[in-house]
């Protein structure tokens, strides 16, 4: 260095400072700066300045960063670079107006390298001073011109938009500031609310109103966005959330000056939801002493009551139903509820008041969905018929207007109960008249209308006409389901006319087909057939199939007069006592046994049921081969179920169920696949008992509820290939509920989709379950068929389909919370991100099924993922 000049030592020292700045080494690279500065004559005079002051503006040393700057400022290297700088010194010592002065007199200049930046630093200035109007085109180009921006500088613009009403603009920016626990966040969220609420999007505020109501950074924006949340999702028809959230709002904002208005949605939400069952819970807990809530109130009894016998639980649907008569402001429902009252009386066996409900319901018939006239006068027909009062059924029937040709199934039934009133009117020639219709048009009830005409035959008392026509209808409907029947009825004309040989061939044919209900009736009349034919051999051997086979029926009871007269015409009576005995049949009983049965039972049948119970109990432990062990056991079933001792119950109903047919073996096995149903929801030995049930019932109300109870086992179970027969069987019953259709065609949908069946056919099936009536099945057909619309990329109608879900499920919340994540799936196909994540966040929050809710939790992390990656902000 000692022999270098001035100026190659000046030189020298430029550069090993700039080598120190470039380095990273300001602290070092300063000095050297700084001395080359004060040389004014130097040509590394102004570099020297302008990366002194580039280190000192760094170190926020602003004033003696600003004497250099401005010693470069007109330098031909440094005047478009230093203007920048200069303006953001003016800024941070708080000398705003000049900033701004000469931000604007450098941009006007024109050529700036930092060029966005001042635009940033002005329009930043006339945001803090509140001039948005100024600060939108600054800030706006700044944004523009930048890949990424700070959320702070995005805030502003978006704020500005917001303040000079361009609420578009302001949503755009909003949106992408949500996703952080923040102020800004919460703050961003709350106005985006507003500005969607400014132009009337409800839907889109409701979603900002979540997200600002879930961060804790300014409460009473916090407070504000759940009461809003909950108002926007109620006026919105989310009636579930709002529920939830109205109460959560009132127990947590106690003083809240939305509280009165907070409690007047709460109750119209209970008005306006389909969730019926949390309706009722939460009415009755708030009470039902104000106006507001009395005027509710009945709607809300009703629609749970509907739900619940669709949902078969007819005994609670009754005591609700009830209710509605003596309530006030019940007029809208009262009518609808003496509908349902005749509905559910009927199907409980009370025919008298089901008549009675359903003509003050015919007083003043109003429609709503299967409530309706029609429906009430073959509902009523058909209980007249079951209370004997055939001509008021007559009546009923006729004012249908139903013909053999209707194209609507209830109208051709009820055409063909006509004629089944006029029948037991004894009106038998109009009665064969409309079964000659039926007959001539070959419809469903065909095969029915031509086992009639040999039935009125035989009332005619012309026996071989009779034969004739069930001859006949062997010959045309042989693979009928009242072949067996018409067999019977042969064999019963044959053996009318004592022509014993004939009956034989008939009753073998019962024996051999499905019809296991008819075989101990066959097989006595078989044996008796026999016997009356001198075979005595082939007679007790069809009397002892029948006691083998079946040796809890009333008709093994009856034979056993006939095995005794063989085996003493044959002169065996060792033998028949060894029979007798080899079948569980005893002889002879002591009158110990009999008085150990009949003393519950006349307990039993004067309602003294503690007194039944244990006389019942002692029987079967002293009897338990008794004579009647079997009616001990059914009689105590039935006490131990009405005072709910399901499992105590079960015990014995299944001893006889076990030992079917018998003369309580259709109520045993109802009683049992009921409890194993409800009770204790093990579906595959309900199944197993309402199989066993449909196999041998004659009762058609048993035979109709063994196939209801079997179709929702599977269900359950989700057999879907094994319960298509049965519910194909349930559809061509004669008068099948609205739910029995809805749950057999909801088994044939899962089947179809089970086998991959057109995408199409598959959406028509679905349309079939909700299309009849709102209930869990409605709720997942409704749901699978938003699934399927999603898969196919019809976004759109995917949407409302999930919407459908939400609004029309009732109580039904695994359905709801599931549309709820298909539709931030669909949100997130269409990269709407903001929708895709408000919903799952709502999810996630507040599900109630865990799985559910790690689903939504899985979804809304990929959606954060995308959602980052596609933003502007950095």
């Amino acid at each position: 260095m000692a022999n270098l000049t001035n100026d190659q030592l000046s030189d020298l020292k430029f550069h090993q400072g700039y080598g120190y700045f470039v380095s990273g080494r300001s602290e070092e690279a300063e000095p050297l700066f700084n001395a080359i500065r004060q040389i004014k004559g130097d040509k590394n005079y102004y570099n020297a300045n302008y990366y002194y002051g580039f280190i000192l503006f760094n170190n926020k040393r602003y004033n003696e960063a600003l004497e250099a700057f401005r010693i470069v400022e007109n330098n031909n290297d440094y005047k478009t670079i230093v203007p920048y700088y200069i303006g953001e010194i003016y800024y941070f010592q708080n000398r705003k107006e000049m900033a701004l002065s000469y931000a604007l007199k450098s941009l006007a200049k024109g050529n700036q390298y930092y060029e966005p930046e001042l635009k940033q630093l002005i329009g930043h200035i006339y945001f803090e001073e509140k001039q948005y109007e100024r600060a939108v085109p600054y800030l706006e180009a700044y944004v523009r011109e930048r890949e990424k921006v700070s959320r702070e500088d995005l805030y502003e613009l978006s704020y500005s938009y917001y303040a000079t009403g361009q609420w578009g603009k302001a949503a755009t920016g909003f949106k992408q500031l949500g996703g952080q626990e923040d102020a800004l966040a919460q703050s961003s969220m709350y106005l985006l609310a507003d500005a969607y609420l400014k132009m009337n999007d409800k839907a889109n505020a409701r979603n900002a109103f979540l997200f600002s109501s879930q961060s804790n950074n300014n409460e009473s924006q916090k407070e504000i966005a759940r009461f809003n949340y909950a108002k926007l999702s109620h006026d919105l028809g989310f009636h579930d959330v709002a529920i939830t959230e109205l109460k959560n709002f009132l127990n947590n904002y106690r003083s809240s000056a939305y509280r009165t208005e907070a409690t007047e949605l709460l109750v119209a939400a209970l008005a306006n939801t389909n969730n019926f069952r949390e309706a009722l819970s939460m009415s009755e807990q708030i009470g039902t002493g104000s106006e507001v809530v009395q005027k509710v109130y009945p709607r809300i009894l009703y629609g749970r009551a509907v739900e619940l016998v669709n949902d078969r639980q007819l005994s609670q649907a009754k005591t609700l139903i009830d209710r509605i008569f003596t309530l006030p402001y019940n007029e809208r429902e009262l009518q609808p509820a003496y509908f349902w009252k005749g509905e559910i009386d009927y199907r409980l066996g009370n025919y008298t008041s089901a008549i009675n409900a359903l003509n003050k319901y015919l007083q003043n018939p109003q429609s709503y969905g299967e409530v309706n006239a029609v429906n009430a006068k073959y509902n009523l027909g058909y209980a007249n018929l079951r209370a004997e009062n055939y001509s008021a059924a007559l009546n009923s029937f006729l004012q249908i207007g139903g013909t053999a040709t209707s194209a609507d199934p209830l109208k051709q039934d009820a055409y063909i109960r006509t004629a089944d009133a006029y029948f037991m009117l004894k009106q038998y020639a109009k009665a064969s008249a409309m079964y000659d219709e039926v007959i001539k048009n070959n419809g469903r009830n065909a095969d029915y209308a031509y086992y009639q005409k040999a039935v009125i035959a035989g009332a005619h008392g012309k026996t071989d006409e009779r034969i004739k026509y069930l001859q006949q209808f062997n010959q045309r409907y042989g693979s009928s389901t009242l072949a067996a029947e018409a067999n019977m009825q042969m064999a019963d004309a044959y053996m009318l006319q004592e022509n014993y040989n004939k009956a034989i061939e008939p009753l073998n044919k019962i024996i051999g087909s499905n019809a296991e209900e008819l075989h101990p009736q066959a097989y006595l009349k078989l044996g008796v057939s026999y016997f009356n034919s001198g075979n005595n051999t082939r007679a007790l051997a069809a009397f002892q199939s029948l006691v083998s086979k079946y040796p809890h029926s009333e008709e093994s009871n009856d034979a056993t007069d006939y095995v005794k007269n063989i085996f003493v015409a044959q002169n065996r009576p060792n033998d028949y006592v060894a029979f007798m005995r080899q079948h569980g049949k005893q002889v002879s009983f002591s009158e110990r046994d009999s008085l150990s049965f009949i003393t519950p039972l006349n307990a039993y049948s004067n309602e003294d049921f503690a007194n039944g119970k244990t006389g019942f109990e002692n029987y079967i432990a002293q009897y338990p081969e008794g004579q009647y062990t079997l009616d001990a056991h059914y009689y105590l079933a039935d006490i131990l179920n009405r005072n709910k001792d399901f499992a105590g119950a079960l015990q014995h109903y299944k001893y006889v169920a076990d030992r079917a047919p018998n003369k309580f073996d259709e109520e045993a096995l109802l009683e049992t696949a009921r409890i194993y149903y409800f009770q204790h929801q093990d579906y595959t030995n309900a199944a197993k008992y309402y199989q066993s049930l449909k196999n041998i019932a004659t009762n058609a109300d048993f035979k109709l509820e063994s196939m209801r109870g079997l179709l929702r086992s599977h269900y359950k179970l989700q057999q879907w290939q094994q319960a298509t027969q049965n519910a194909n069987d349930l559809l061509q019953q004669k008068s099948i509920a609205a739910d029995d259709r809805q749950i057999a065609n909801m088994i044939l949908a899962k089947d179809m989709e089970r086998s991959n069946a057109d995408k199409g056919e598959l959406l028509a099936a679905y349309k079939k379950v909700y299309d009849g009536g709102r209930n869990e099945y409605a709720a997942e057909a409704r749901y699978r068929a938003a699934k399927i619309l999603t898969e196919q990329g019809k976004y759109s109608q995917a949407e409302k389909a999930a919407f459908e879900v939400i609004n029309k499920s009732g109580s039904y919340d695994y359905w709801i919370t599931s549309a709820y994540i298909l539709l931030g799936e669909i949100y997130f196909k269409q990269k709407d991100y903001f929708n895709a994540e408000a919903t799952l966040k709502s999810v996630a929050g507040n599900a109630s099924n865990k799985e559910l809710a790690s689903q939504a939790r899985a979804l809304l992390a990929e959606v954060t993922r995308e959602k980052q990656r596609n933003s502007k902000v950095r």
